[in-house]
């Protein structure tokens, strides 16, 4: 039987096609990338460490779309060595830095987000906005703990949406969300949305747009991920507030012009 530690080092079997699929769409949806039995090992873990580190705690009613759409809690990792086993996956992070075409990774952060039931859309957004990097050669990791199906709200991706600018400048919002509906209507998109089986995953490029219905079922839709940078990525000079807070939290100590390279962004896989 294969032990957890081989199924987190042993190589994900990454078909071509799929490698020039994430890259022409801006994302990939994966089947099959952990055992069923290793996310059944770590979903009590993470969802202990959301319960015990979540700061939300107001009423549905009361929150705004974006706290309606998610418990968001990051870095993981850094409270509990066996999420850090999970988080530092080589078959994990070889798989991240195959579909970005880069010779090795960094871990940026990582974040658990919990759809609870009764919780909102996730607005269309793209992380990048909030990250200061200097390239695109940065994605997310998204690993549902259970099977996922479309009541439960999973991610969905506008294909190829990486390849244009507007609303780049846009945070997670409901004017986000607004705008991106009109403007991915404009240019024809077509949006992927379908459910996910336990053990499947899929990865998205920085600038690529997603978005995630509301969670109308009985249970929590909850997911991992895990965001991974070049090795070798550059900091950027921050371009917003939000940017200027990402520099400062998720690396700390380096300046813009500066490899990414601080003690919270270790490098996680290099050929």
């Amino acid at each position: 039987m294969t032990t957890t530690s081989a199924a987190l080092d042993t190589p994900y079997d990454l078909a071509p096609d799929r490698v020039a699929a994430c890259e022409r769409d801006g994302f990939v949806h994966l089947p099959g990338v952990l055992d069923p039995d290793v996310v059944r090992r770590y979903e009590p873990e993470i969802t202990e460490q959301v319960i015990e580190l979540n700061t939300m705690h107001l009423p549905m009613a009361e929150r705004s779309t974006y706290n309606k759409a998610f418990l968001q809690v990051g870095n993981l990792w850094k409270h509990s060595d066996q999420v850090r086993e999970l988080v530092f996956s080589r078959r994990l992070a070889r798989l991240a830095a195959d579909l970005l075409g880069v010779e090795g990774v960094r871990l940026y952060h990582d974040q658990a987000l919990y759809k609870e039931p009764g919780g909102g859309i996730t607005p269309w957004h793209a992380d990048q906005y909030y990250w200061p990097l200097s390239s695109d050669r940065c994605g997310t990791i998204w690993l549902p703990l259970q099977e996922t199906p479309l009541e439960m709200g999973p991610l969905s991706f506008a294909v190829g949406s990486h390849r244009f600018e507007y609303g780049r400048d846009l945070p997670i919002s409901d004017e986000s969300e607004a705008a991106m509906q009109v403007a991915l209507a404009e240019r024809d998109l077509p949006v992927y949305n379908e459910p996910f089986a336990l053990g499947d995953a899929s990865f998205h490029l920085g600038w690529t747009f997603h978005h995630a219905g509301p969670n109308v079922a009985a249970d929590p839709r909850r997911v991992m991920t895990i965001i991974y940078i070049d090795a070798d990525m550059l900091a950027a000079e921050p371009v917003n507030h939000h940017q200027e807070g990402n520099l400062a939290a998720t690396l700390p100590g380096i300046a813009p012009g500066e490899v990414a390279a601080s003690p919270q962004n270790p490098v996680l896989y290099r050929r």
